[in-house]
């Protein structure tokens, strides 16, 4: 039930795209099916975009840390900062 819940609520709005694959995606896709990685195509395709932008994410705020640590940071007010870039 909690599931069906998840769904209606967060799949509201869906839209459907249409996106060639090569047979052996398909086949990945299938074992994921199998390995209870999601329960449809579908399912699997969005599971894997979401974690595709979660881990962008992740990586964009680890490139940020880095550049700090590297003293690439801005430091400052951010009035004056922000009339520095118009």
């Amino acid at each position: 039930m909690i599931i069906s819940y998840y769904n209606i609520i967060h799949f509201k709005n869906m839209t459907t795209i249409s996106v060639p694959i090569t047979s052996k995606l398909e086949e990945s896709i299938n074992k994921l099916i199998e390995n209870g990685y999601g329960s449809n195509k579908a399912d699997v395709v969005r599971r894997a975009i979401t974690k595709l932008a979660e881990d962008e994410a992740v990586e964009t705020v680890l490139r940020a840390m880095q550049e700090i640590s590297e003293g690439k940071g801005l430091k400052g007010d951010l009035r004056e900062l922000a009339k520095k870039f118009k």
